[in-house]
């Protein structure tokens, strides 16, 4: 597991994976939606530390933490699309990163409402990032694209999560929100 931590942590902090906003516009919309949450580790950091921070949460979570960070995400890439300014979008990404990992280390079970507002804004910023840096045409193809894509990170996150919990390894889920925080705090300073 020691191995993993290592090899994963190494990874996310490379610079050239940092810059996930570099558009893969010369794909088709669809596929340029795809790639854009994962050419980057800001985005994959966070999105799979959503699905962490539901599995150690549990319940009504597990379901709601994903949906609501990807309804927000759309709404935001909208905003992005339309040129709506949002200001701090990438400090409040590396942010996302930290504070959701961290709230999957410590477990925290917030209420409901709570969890939903913190997925929520920051998906909101994640969206915005995603809408600025959409292709001109196929809008609606680009964003289903980037929904599914970001969809099945945070599935990647929760699975992990869920397969550690059940082989009574909860605090390697934790473990894993962990570095995910310290990883996005390398990003910050990288």
């Amino acid at each position: 597991m020691k191995k993993l931590l290592l090899t994963v942590g190494a990874i996310a902090v490379l610079p050239q994976m940092a810059l996930a906003h570099v558009g893969h516009h010369d794909s088709p919309a669809f596929l340029s939606g795809v790639m854009h949450p994962v050419g980057g580790a800001d985005h994959v950091l966070a999105m799979v530390a959503v699905g962490l921070w539901a599995a150690v949460t549990g319940g009504r979570a597990l379901w709601a933490l994903p949906l609501g960070f990807v309804g927000a995400m759309l709404a935001g890439g909208g905003m992005g699309a339309a040129g709506i300014a949002l200001p701090g979008v990438e400090p409040m990404i590396l942010a996302s990163i930290v504070l959701t990992g961290l709230l999957a280390a410590l477990a925290w079970r917030a209420p409901m409402a709570v969890g939903l507002a913190v997925v929520a804004v920051f998906g909101l910023f994640h969206g915005h990032a995603h809408g600025t840096e959409g292709p001109a045409s196929g809008l609606l193809t680009y964003a289903a694209g980037f929904a599914l894509s970001t969809m099945a990170l945070h599935l990647a996150g929760l699975g992990l999560g869920l397969a550690l919990n059940a082989l009574s390894a909860r605090m390697a889920t934790r473990a894993l929100g962990a570095g995910t925080a310290f990883a996005g705090l390398a990003l910050a300073i990288a």
